[in-house]
């Protein structure tokens, strides 16, 4: 049997897109990272969800880096 593998340390972000053929319920997504710093699961999109709906996917990726900005910093 093959070795699960290693944890993740570093933050990881996470959308499930309901066109997408499998889609990973938060509990799976938590216990292989870690430092889960954000899931959600989006209301339309597929595999290719930055061409399907590029809004969505600029708005979740937005979301789920906004805890990594420094307050202070210039953007």
């Amino acid at each position: 049997m093959k070795d699960p593998p290693p944890h993740i340390k570093l933050p990881v972000a996470y959308t499930v897109f309901p066109g997408e053929l499998f889609q990973a319920p938060r509990h799976w997504v938590k216990h292989a990272y870690h430092d889960l710093i954000y899931y959600n699961e989006a209301e339309k999109g597929g595999h290719f969800a930055a061409w399907e709906e590029p809004e969505i996917f600029a708005t979740e990726m937005r979301a789920a880096f906004k805890t990594l900005r420094n307050e202070g910093s210039a953007s």
